[in-house]
């Protein structure tokens, strides 16, 4: 079974730190880390979609939680 976490963070700028750190708790159970967000020369989109596979089922329940509890963060699951 294979799990994906998808995070919009819609304050990217000022929550990036702790997406982080929060995510480096995690880091053992993370196999891939894909970002996406718009930018150019001179704009940094404000917004980001972050998504993570999770080798390590047991902890997608509170890697969730704890992504949820992030400002202007919105979290999904998708499991194959």
């Amino acid at each position: 079974m294979t799990t994906i976490i998808g995070v919009k963070l819609n304050n990217r700028l000022e929550s990036s730190v702790e997406f982080q750190t929060l995510i480096s708790k995690f880091g053992c159970s993370i196999k891939t880390r894909i970002g996406l967000h718009s930018t150019c020369s001179n704009i940094c989109a404000k917004f980001g979609i972050i998504l993570l596979e999770i080798i390590d089922d047991d902890v997608v329940p509170e890697l969730k939680r704890d992504l949820s509890r992030l400002e202007g963060a919105k979290v999904e699951a998708m499991v194959l």
